[in-house]
């Protein structure tokens, strides 16, 4: 009975694990690069979230998310001469999906069986509109002005998502550098 409801209590968590929906992270990077010389990082300006001429609130939340992530891994800050720049862009599209699924068949009682209906309209259409985010991180060797790295995430934007901004950026962020497999000075 204990390792039935153990079997049981598995299959709930992971079933839960598998119904967590985050975004579509995906990176690459330049095989050519020498990341065993870059020890320092600096900031695009303005960064490409900044096209009204002022940084925003969330160009702040993603800046320190980004310094934080490159410092965890050994990178110093510097604004005079870094051997890495990064820029962002960060954007909010409404998405609209429509999908088709077949209809339930059925049930006559009094016939005691399930009957299917007629393959020329058992159909029902069901559209879904939402908001999906796209976080884009580029990290740029200004000495080649080449890219190096980039970081993308691609998600639903929920209304908790939306309350809890600068919760879910941070989270977006330490997922996009979860893909970054580099320390500063190659250590």
């Amino acid at each position: 009975m204990k390792l039935l409801a153990r079997l049981l209590l598995t299959a709930v968590i992971l079933g839960a694990a598998g119904c967590a929906t985050g975004p579509t992270v995906r990176a690459d990077y330049d095989r050519s690069a020498n990341f065993a010389a870059y020890r320092t990082f600096g900031f695009y300006s303005p960064l490409g979230t900044d096209k009204a001429g002022y940084q925003s609130l969330i160009t702040q939340t993603i800046k320190s998310a980004v310094q934080s992530e490159l410092e965890s891994r050994g990178y110093a800050y510097s604004e005079s001469t870094p051997d890495l720049l990064v820029n962002f862009n960060a954007k909010l599209a409404r998405q609209t999906e429509i999908s088709q699924m077949p209809t339930a068949p059925m049930y006559y009682g009094y016939r005691r069986g399930f009957y299917g209906g007629w393959g020329g309209y058992a159909y029902e259409t069901r559209v879904d509109q939402y908001t999906e985010g796209t976080l884009n991180i580029d990290i740029v060797d200004p000495k080649r002005q080449q890219l190096v790295w980039e970081g993308v995430a691609v998600g639903r934007v929920t209304k908790k998502n939306q309350e809890e901004r600068q919760t879910a950026i941070r989270a977006a962020v330490a997922e996009i550098f979860a893909q970054y497999p580099f320390r500063a000075g190659g250590q």
